[in-house]
């Protein structure tokens, strides 16, 4: 398992690198790797979301080969990107994504936030709102796209959008949760900490035999 840090980063540029790795690993040229980075601020749609959940016709958006609804990303925001095997790991997305949601609960605990997942829906939540967005997408069986934390964003940017397609749904962070300054450097060295002990627990290796599939997404909720 590889980890890069990618840092601030357009999101054009960080889909072009996990095409490239995806391809890579699907091949078994390239290993599993988590990307962490921050993307500049940008709007982004699952190939199925229902643009009716942009609030503002001034808002860009861009659609993008993942499942689920609108969501933003945006400085303060920590993004990962896990490229991860399935079909050496068990080949169950739903398992997969009960894994990613573990791991934003354990990184929130970090930071002595209560964190929860919420029957019927992905990602990551606290008393007072979403603090974690999931949604993936797999090519033969391997993972791309991932999840968003929020750390110390401007909130007011999910206020354009029904976030996650969820109308009247409040978003919050780890700095709001804490109630003090959060570092993303912190929070990025606590999810590399967690994230391959995690993963290993969860879906360890195993041999599989491959085929090919058609692509598949998971919605981000």
């Amino acid at each position: 398992m590889e980890v890069t840090d990618l840092g601030m980063i357009g999101f054009d540029t960080a889909y072009a690198l996990q095409e490239r790795l995806v391809a890579g690993i699907a091949a078994g040229t390239e290993p599993e790797t988590l990307l962490l980075l921050e993307h500049p601020a940008v709007y982004t749609i699952g190939s199925g979301g229902d643009g009716a959940n942009v609030l503002d016709s001034s808002v860009e958006v861009r659609r993008i080969n993942r499942g689920g609804d609108v969501t933003w990303h945006g400085p303060g925001q920590l993004v990962g990107y896990p490229l991860i095997s399935l079909d050496r790991r068990g080949r169950d997305l739903h398992r997969y994504l009960r894994f990613l949601e573990e791991l934003l609960i354990r990184v929130a605990a970090e930071f002595s936030v209560a964190a929860r997942r919420v029957p019927g829906r992905t990602g990551v939540w606290t008393g007072a709102g979403k603090l974690a967005s999931i949604g993936v997408g797999v090519r033969r069986w391997v993972t791309m796209h991932g999840f968003a934390v929020n750390v110390v964003p401007d909130l007011a940017a999910f206020d354009l959008i029904n976030p996650c397609g969820i109308a009247g749904c409040p978003v919050t962070s780890l700095a709001r949760e804490c109630g003090a300054a959060v570092s993303m450097a912190d929070v990025r060295k606590t999810a590399v900490k967690l994230f391959a002990p995690l993963l290993a627990d969860w879906m360890p290796e195993k041999p599989t035999e491959r085929d090919p599939i058609a692509d598949v997404v998971c919605p981000l909720r």
